[in-house]
This record gives structure tokens, sequence and C-alpha cells, in this order.
């Protein structure tokens, strides 16, 4: 079966969005479902969580639901509208192909896209029932586009569903996320993972399966980017010491770093992810822990900054890989050792 291509970060051969089954963040639906059936539906809500945990999934999810508790149609032909992005009270906003190039993506959501959506939902509704607008995501709007956005939920038309996505809420703008109801969804359990995975790559072997579930941590997204990957011996390093920074000797670090400085393809930008997952883990676990962990807290905040800085002027800069991940994982090291207890 061919696949047809939607979505500027579309991983090939794994279906849009609106053509997915959505496992977990069945809490959510269910409370915005019901906030809709009570007639207490706010004007906008945005997901957001960690990228490639199935926001987006949610989103057409939701769309559905409300489609058919608005209306009169039967539930089948919604479903198929949707998956068609062809109802008449469905509005997606992503960023759209050059016309003069169907296989090129712009690189954001151009301000002219807001703005042909703004338009659409103020003209008379094609159909009667509420209208869904989903923006899919907010992270992928510039300047521009941005405050154009702001400006539609501003002024938001009568009897109208915002469902914004983020997969970093914190770098859009702060009037964008005073406009909606916020929720965080967090990552998939294994079990949820490894159905997502099957059910699209039936034919997945048992060890493959098995890989692409542990380093997909929760994000389906990423378990179907581990079955791209051509190697994976250094991010199977860098897993195994990721579980114990402070455990292991200099040398395995910089085997690792070696390792990802010369890698190819998705196999750095995948090695980097784990990395900030892991940054992001540390901080998570050390403000939970309460008032006892402050320290730990503190010191997780600076090494957040540190590392995110170092990595953003190699960037920026063009500066050695291999001294830069060296440099991140000194840092690593350094806090865990100062901040585990001494037993």
């Amino acid at each position: 079966m061919t696949i047809e291509r939607r979505e500027a970060d579309q991983i090939e051969g794994v279906p849009a969005p609106e053509f997915g089954t959505l496992m977990g963040h069945a809490e959510t639906l269910e409370s915005l479902t019901n906030a809709m059936a009570n007639g207490r539906a706010p004007s906008a809500v945005m997901l957001h969580g960690p990228r490639g945990i199935g926001k987006a999934t949610l989103a057409f999810a939701l769309a559905r639901k409300i489609l058919d508790l608005t209306s009169d149609e039967p539930a089948e032909r919604i479903a198929a509208q949707v998956r068609a992005l062809s109802h008449p009270n469905l509005y997606v906003l992503r960023r759209t192909t050059d016309p003069s190039n169907a296989e090129k993506y712009y690189s954001a959501i151009r301000i002219d896209d807001v703005r042909a959506m703004r338009d659409a939902l103020h003209q008379t509704r094609g159909r009667a029932g509420y209208r869904v607008a989903i923006v899919d995501s907010v992270d992928d709007c510039n300047a521009n586009s941005a405050n154009a956005l702001l400006k539609t939920l501003e002024e938001p038309p009568a009897e109208t569903l915002f469902i914004v996505i983020a997969h970093r809420p914190g770098g859009m703008l702060a009037t964008i996320r005073s406009r909606c109801q916020s929720f965080g969804l967090r990552p998939l359990a294994d079990a949820d993972v490894a159905e997502v995975l099957t059910g699209i790559r039936p034919d997945l072997a048992p060890d493959d399966l098995a890989r692409a579930t542990r380093f997909a941590n929760g994000r389906p997204r990423r378990g179907f980017e581990t079955l791209m990957l051509e190697e994976g011996d250094v991010l199977d390093a860098l897993q195994t010491w990721l579980t114990n920074p402070a455990g292991h000797p200099t040398r395995a670090h910089l085997t690792i770093a070696d390792g990802l400085a010369a890698a190819k393809g998705a196999e750095l930008g995948f090695g980097q992810d784990m990395i900030r997952d892991w940054l992001a883990a540390e901080a998570e676990a050390a403000a939970r822990a309460g008032r006892e962990a402050r320290f730990r807290l503190a010191s997780a905040n600076a090494l957040w900054d540190k590392a995110n800085a170092l990595v953003a002027d190699a960037d920026i800069y063009n500066l050695d890989r291999r001294q830069t991940l060296v440099s991140v994982f000194d840092l690593i090291r350094d806090h865990v050792r100062k901040t585990t207890p001494v037993s």
C-alpha cells in the first residue's frame, strides 16, 4: 500500500496522524469530549509534550469526536472525511508545499496560511455543527505567522475549537499560551509504543521491535526513526552510559564522542536528542524529589543551560563536534558525581 505524504516531517512508510489509531492519552480525550458534551468547551486548547508521542493523533481523534457530537451525520462518514481532510468544518494548519515544487515544503507555516484559515473560519460554515482548527504545530510558525495566529485566537469565531499542538511551549509567544487551555501529555508506555510500531510494521523481527521500543522511550516516532538507522552501536553505547554516567571510565564517553562525531545521516541528531532527553528527565526527577533535592535541582538546571549553550554555540560557530560532545559528557558526569549521595 502506498502511503501518501502529507507532512513536511512525515516518516517514510508511516501514515499521517489523521489516519492514526490513538494509543494513550485517553484521559485527555475523555476530559475534552465531556467538556464539549456539557457545553464547557474552551475556544482553544494546547496539547504539549515531547515530539513524537501522538499529540497530532490525539488532535484528530478529538476532532472526530467533536464533529460527531455536534452533527447528525454518521460517525463513519465523519471519520472518512477527517482522514481525507475533506470535512467542511475541519481546518488543518501545517507547513505547505511550494507551488513550484510539490516535493519541497516551506520551512515554516507562513502568515498567508494563517490568514487563509482565519478568513475561512469567518465565512458561513458549510455544514451545521462545531468547527475544529488544528495547528500542527505552533513550533513551525515564524514570527509573522505566530502573531497572525495570536490575533485569530484573540478573536475566535463562534462555535470553533482551536487545537494547538506544541512540542516546546516555552519557545512560543506567552500570549498564545495564555489564550489556550493547556494539556500536558506524557510519553507512552512501552507496550503502547510496541503496539503502534507493529500496527504499521507487522513484519518486525522481535529483536528489532525490542530495540526500537527501548530507544523510543515512550515516543512512537522515535521508534520508527530507530528502525531507519543503518548503524546503531554508538547509540547503544550512549544509552548504556546514560544509565550511569559516573560509573564508567573516562575512555567510555570519549569513545562515544568519537562515534557520534563521525556519525552520518540521522544518527548524530538521534544521539543529541537522547542527551537532551536525559537532561530533561534529570531536571524533572530533581524537581519531584522535593526540598531535600534542592542542590540537585539547582545543579540540574545549570547543567541544562550549560549543555544547551555548548550545543548551540557549536552549531552557530561550526565548532569541533567531538570536543563539544566531550564537554557535555564531562558536565553530565560531574553533575551526577556531586549530586549522588555517598552510600
